[in-house]
């Protein structure tokens, strides 16, 4: 049986993993979700000074902290940042990890960087007037569903992804990811890909072709970029069969 680190997307806290975490222990594996500095239960923990390194060291501490091994990280849109940079410092704790409709960062790489240079200067404006200058808070979902698939999330589904998102920490999407990502050779690699990435890898995008070939591994997942609200019990039996 494995052990799941499930580390949740911006605006996110570790309540998004709760049915597909019940889900994993119900088939006997240990499910750790996990609530970054700054969001949710934790948002009062959060400040100016929250960024990429806050949220990498949060993983590499509950890992390190719980003293796990074998460790499976999963890591969901956003959270491939930070869990990016924590499975490079796990050494021989970390045994798999697995992407969410994302993939892995390169080292010098930040979330903006993903955007194209109009949508990038938007989300800093919109930082910058949130009241407090450090957090950004959820776009509407029309913004949102622009480049995230809201597929399979029903009115809700959506209404508690509103009610419940909390605003992102903006550090988290400025700060280049920085230090070793490499793996050890022996770490195994999954891509979970749903609409969104499916799309993007059978479509041959250059930079993404690596995810194509060996040691990576794809499972797809048919709905949208929420997987964990939008089908969290065949998102937990994806997971299950990623460590089978």
């Amino acid at each position: 049986m494995a052990t799941f680190v499930l580390v949740p997307g911006a605006w996110l806290g570790a309540w998004a993993w709760e049915d597909t975490a019940r889900a994993l222990q119900d088939r006997g594996h240990t499910a750790l979700p996990l609530t970054l500095t700054g969001l949710a239960e934790r948002a009062d923990q959060g400040g100016p000074q929250t960024d990429l390194e806050t949220h990498v060291a949060d993983i590499t501490g509950l890992v390190e902290e719980h003293d796990l091994r074998d460790v499976t990280l999963v890591a969901h849109s956003y959270a491939a940042a930070p869990v990016t940079g924590a499975a490079g410092r796990l050494g021989d704790r970390l045994e798999r990890v697995i992407y969410v409709d994302s993939a892995p960062f390169a080292p010098g790489m930040c979330m903006l960087d993903l955007m194209p240079p109009q949508a990038a200067d938007q989300l800093r404006q919109e930082a910058d007037t949130s009241g407090d200058g450090w957090r950004l808070p959820m776009p509407p979902f029309d913004v949102v569903g622009l480049s995230s698939s809201l597929d399979g999330l029903d009115q809700g589904a959506l209404d508690v992804l509103r009610s419940r998102a909390t605003p992102q920490p903006f550090g988290t999407y400025t700060q280049r990811l920085a230090g070793s990502v490499e793996l050890d050779a022996g770490v195994d690699r999954v891509l979970v890909a749903c609409h969104d990435f499916a799309g993007l890898l059978d479509a041959g995008v250059p930079m993404l072709a690596y995810l194509n070939e060996a040691p990576w591994r794809r499972l797809d997942l048919p709905t949208g970029h929420w997987p964990m609200l939008s089908a969290p019990t065949e998102l937990a039996d994806v997971l299950d069969r990623a460590v089978s």
